[in-house]
């Protein structure tokens, strides 16, 4: 028994580990957007069918010994593809489709062990009911959930802050390697517990297999917690940070479900949950209104109420488990109800709509569902109260997504996120346009012709660039990059014989920036777009010469990590002049980037000065805004005369220097 135990607790961890190592290893090369880790989630799921499917054909198909023969040759097939690294040339490929471009690299980097992996739970069981007879496998169920959870735990805790990357994928190889070991001993111990190849045939007793109706209720509250757990994490990363911490906290909580629920029936306490169902509804209705809640209120109603779902949906399939003859088949249902979910947040959500509406489908189908388990158990009068209860959650959960959309001039969604215009009124300025990416406005600009030319928001006059970039301006033209497009803002700067170069990664923004706005119509500068993803394009370009290079490229409220490394820094600076100043916008409402900043400047031997703008009451041309300029000690001194506020910013003491490997979330969190 106790071989089956470690194969199973050693498949499971190693299986939720690689998610958060490769999705880290990729993620600089897609953007740093939170779409790489649902899509992440999307191949995972899949590969998690596909390995259901696998046992279920294995243990219905082949003999138990066949069955031991093909799966072991299998594994030291999947040897020869560690170590599981990434191959760095799908950075260049990350423009054309971006969502198959992932699934592509994960494919070829972990394909073959991940789905080894995943076949390990339903094969073990199966394999371990076969050798003792006597014992129920579902067990193994809740351990394997367990070590998932702990996998996912310890990576942000323990693995991120101490090991680079590369070190995290080389040390998963070897765990690979035990792994396969644990499971040839468990072969082989369920090789000596089959009395002949048609054993079972003869001593297991004939049970009905479930219906058609029993086997959708199975994929639908699967699929329901699944759809739940990516459109919950989608919101977390897309306006927090597409950060390690905030992918491992829902997949936890939705692992811990299952743990509960599986290991022993009791702890879904069944009238407890459906009645906490109600409340956590409301409380999602809170949190979809944008109550402007702070991050720990935030995350901590987001993981309750995530719990509460995931217990209801995970508890009544566990109610309904079938007898253990029909074990891979259940399993495979469940699984077929995950990628469903998955595939629809991951895949078809951000092709066909334009505003982030799966999560009111998924609270809609988790309440259809639970009144459908309910239907047959409650008096008929209950039963209408119920359907009355359901269409008007409905009606309600449709309002939200109409205010998704409503009072928007447009509204764009793809890979990178959601991209809103609106308009609104000023008494004695006019109508001010603003793009909004997530809940964050990345561009606002007045319209009337008077006060169109002037820069706006973060990039106001009286803002770090706006005061850095009046410093610089002299009678000989600037040459300026800009990492970030927004609403072309910053091209209010640009004089005659000025060259600007703007780079930006979504193909949508440049669309809504020339069409909904005029800022880069109206510039008297030479403008050049780059689309791309900034840092990869200027690792490819020769030095632009830059007099200053801002880098601007917010992910919802958070500049993507890989963006703030020492060696993004050396190549932002390798196209800075000498006596040039590197710009970074680090307002932030849940992470505090100084240090990461700092620290990189000192490694680099250069001065950082910060300058915090507070925005006064009744000033609509300015927003609080934080950026960092970096520049040489002899630039640095004449900045710090010509602009008011600023201050040198001192690196924090023991703060560990990002790196393309290292980052650390935890330790800048406010």
């Amino acid at each position: 028994m106790t071989s089956f135990a470690v194969t199973v607790f050693l498949s499971a961890f190693l299986l939720f580990q690689i998610q958060p190592i490769i999705a880290k290893m990729i993620l600089p090369w897609f953007g740093g957007s939170s779409s790489v880790w649902s899509t992440c989630l999307v191949f995972f799921q899949v590969e998690l069918l596909l390995g259901y499917l696998y046992v279920h054909v294995l243990h219905e198909w082949l003999a138990p010994r066949r069955q031991n023969l093909v799966h072991c040759a299998l594994l030291l097939v999947s040897l020869a593809t560690l170590p599981v690294v990434a191959d760095p040339a799908w950075k260049g490929m990350t423009l054309d489709n971006p969502t198959w471009n992932v699934l592509l690299v994960l494919a070829s980097a972990v394909g073959l062990p991940y789905l080894l992996l995943s076949t390990t739970g339903p094969l073990m069981q199966a394999w371990y009911a076969r050798a003792f007879a006597s014992l129920m496998p579902y067990r193994l169920y809740a351990l394997s959930n367990l070590a998932s959870m702990l996998a996912l735990l310890s990576y942000p805790v323990l693995v991120e802050p101490n090991f680079p990357v590369l070190a995290q994928a080389q040390g998963w190889s070897f765990a690979y390697v035990a792994f396969v070991v644990a499971c040839f001993a468990s072969a082989w111990q369920s090789w000596h517990g089959v009395a002949s190849e048609r054993e079972n045939a003869a001593s297991t007793p004939e049970t009905a297999p479930p219906t058609w109706r029993e086997c959708l209720l199975w994929v639908g509250l699967a699929m329901s917690a699944s759809l739940l757990l990516l459109a919950v994490t989608r919101h977390l990363t897309q306006d927090v940070a597409p950060v390690p911490f905030l992918w491992v906290l829902p997949l936890s909580i939705y692992l811990l479900s299952f743990i509960l629920c599986f290991d022993a029936p009791r702890y879904y306490h069944r009238r407890g949950f459906l009645c906490a169902l109600p409340i956590a509804f409301l409380t999602l209705d809170v949190v979809l209104e944008g109550a402007g809640l702070g991050v720990p209120v935030l995350v901590a109603l987001l993981a309750g109420s995530l719990f509460v779902f995931c217990m209801v949906c995970h508890g009544e399939l566990v109610r309904r488990r079938p007898p253990v003859r029909h074990l891979t088949l259940f399993y495979l249902m469940l699984s077929i109800g995950g990628a469903l979910g998955g595939m629809f947040v991951g895949l078809l959500a951000p092709a066909i709509f334009n505003a982030y509406y799966e999560l009111p489908i998924g609270l809609f189908l988790c309440a259809g569902l639970v009144i459908v388990i309910l239907w047959l158990e409650v008096r008929p009068g209950w039963r209408w109260l119920l359907v009355a209860a359901l269409l008007a959650y409905g009606v309600r959960l449709g309002q939200i997504s109409y205010d998704y959309v409503a009072d928007y001039r447009r509204v764009l969604r793809n890979f990178y996120g959601q991209l809103r215009i609106d308009d609104v009124s000023y008494d004695d300025l006019g109508v001010k346009r603003r793009m909004q990416h997530g809940e964050v406005y990345h561009g606002e600009q007045f319209m009337a012709e008077q006060y169109r030319r002037q820069a706006t928001a973060y990039y106001c006059e009286k803002s770090g660039i706006g005061l850095a970039l009046r410093s610089l301006a002299g009678d000989a033209p600037l040459k300026i990059g800009v990492l970030g497009l927004g609403a072309g803002t910053l091209a209010a700067y640009g004089r005659a014989g000025d060259q600007m170069r703007m780079y930006e990664i979504n193909e949508q923004a440049l669309e809504l920036a020339r069409s909904e706005f005029t800022y880069l119509a109206d510039s008297p500068a030479e403008i050049a777009h780059v689309l791309g993803d900034g840092r990869l394009m200027l690792e490819r370009e020769p030095a632009q010469g830059f007099d200053l290079l801002a880098i601007d490229a917010f992910s919802g409220d958070s500049i993507p990590t890989h963006l703030l490394t020492i060696e993004a820094m050396q190549a932002y600076l390798r196209h800075v002049k000498n006596d040039g100043v590197l710009a970074v916008h680090i307002t932030n409402r849940y992470l505090d980037l100084r240090p990461v900043v700092a620290a990189a400047t000192e490694r680099l031997g250069r001065v950082a000065l910060i300058h915090q703008l507070q925005r006064e009451e009744g000033d609509a041309f300015c927003r609080r805004t934080v950026w960092v300029l970096i520049a040489s000690a002899e630039r640095a001194a004449s900045l710090s005369g010509q602009i008011p506020g600023a201050e040198v910013l001192v690196a924090r003491p023991g703060f560990s220097l990002w790196t393309d490997s290292f980052s650390n979330l935890l330790g800048i969190l406010r």
